[in-house]
């Protein structure tokens, strides 16, 4: 697999892909979607606000999947100085930090109807917002830095350190006593078993593999980007782009 760590291997894999990768979103998006506003039942509790669930809660997972990626990227880029694992580290930053942003203002929008106020500064709600800042810090850490090579070695450092605030964003619950109900989902639960009813379980785990097609999507897309800005005088990408790859 280390071969497609270079440009040139990689940026035709890539074109290959997106493709398929963008079908399987739009199918689970909008089965999700269907699932979510139409088929599934209020909540006993929430009523109807219920259902700004199926886009904050995998926005929040996303969130934090998107920052363990880029700093994975940014370490085997530290390791092994592969563009490609450079440039997979700087593409997943603008995403991530959408989900982020998705995930804290639809919680904003679910918490007025649910305790009275857009914000509290509980322990998940702020360790999520500071995500966010991680995630701004590294793109202007980033836009501050000229030379790529040295810009990539920079924020990998940034986004290493800054994965400490993924464990806190997830066990928060369970460490300090927020708003936020514990996990519900078999994995993330003490009791290994969903305690959500599959009604409303089945559309949110079909977000959350859409929302994560998604951004694979959209991570080879900015790659590939990416490599025609930074390889654009290699001689084997204007033969590519010759041949429509």
């Amino acid at each position: 697999m280390r071969e497609y760590a270079s440009p040139k291997l990689f940026y035709p894999l890539a074109g290959r892909l997106i493709p398929w990768l963008a079908a399987i979103t739009a199918i689970l998006m909008a089965w999700g979607l269907y699932l979510g506003l139409f088929d599934s039942p209020p909540d006993y509790q929430q009523g109807e606000s219920v259902r700004i669930m199926y886009v904050h809660v995998p926005s929040a997972w996303m969130s934090m999947f998107v920052y363990v990626s880029m700093a994975a990227a940014g370490g085997a880029a530290l390791v092994w100085k592969t563009k490609v694992s450079e440039m997979a580290a700087s593409a997943s930053a603008p995403i991530g930090a959408s989900f982020t942003l998705l995930a804290l203002v639809t919680g904003s929008l679910w918490g007025k109807p649910m305790w009275g106020t857009y914000w509290a500064w509980d322990a998940r709600m702020t360790s999520e917002l500071i995500l966010f800042f991680l995630y701004l810090g590294y793109m202007a850490l980033e836009a501050s830095i000229d030379d790529p090579r040295r810009a990539a070695r920079a924020t990998a450092v940034l986004a290493l350190v800054g994965v400490v605030n993924i464990p806190i964003i997830h066990f928060s619950v369970d460490w300090w006593n927020t708003l936020h109900q514990p996990a519900s989902i078999g994995a993330l639960n003490r009791l290994g078993k969903p305690t959500i009813a599959p009604s409303m379980l089945h559309p949110l785990l079909l977000m959350g593999l859409a929302y994560t097609f998604f951004y694979f999507t959209m991570l080879l897309v900015r790659i590939r980007n990416q490599i025609l800005v930074r390889e654009r005088n290699a001689t084997w990408l204007a033969e590519a782009l010759k041949e429509g790859r």
